[in-house]
């Protein structure tokens, strides 16, 4: 199964989706910080960020369905990986939290990772 663009970008559309998941999911935990558990689930079944990081996965999920049915698991797993350079370069933006310039070096790592991978699925 050779890949085309747009298995391509349904990948990164993957990625890219479950990364906002996990920003919304972050921002639902936020608010149950500092209230026992009992208040916090009581108060999460209230807020629309936790209902809209369900149904993005849900979509995410039938999205890597239909992928998996067009490329190969060894091309398209890799991808997953992608969310661990998008969640914290977002998490910094949107909820400042602070990350190491190490890190970076890490994340650079990881892209080139899957740049080898779809290289190597190619070949």
């Amino acid at each position: 199964m050779n890949p085309g663009a747009g298995n391509l970008l349904g990948l990164a559309a993957f990625s890219t989706m479950l990364a906002i998941g996990q920003l919304l999911f972050k921002k639902a935990g936020l608010s149950m910080r500092g209230i026992p558990l009992r208040d916090g689930l009581l108060g999460l079944a209230q807020l629309p960020a936790f209902y809209a990081a369900i149904v993005l996965y849900a979509v995410a999920t039938f999205l890597w369905v239909w992928l998996l049915s067009r490329v190969t698991l060894m091309q398209a797993y890799p991808w997953v990986s992608a969310g661990i350079v998008i969640v914290p370069l977002l998490s910094a933006t949107i909820f400042g939290e602070r990350v190491a310039s190490t890190y970076w070096v890490g994340a650079a790592l990881i892209i080139a990772g899957i740049a080898v991978t779809q290289y190597s699925v190619r070949t």
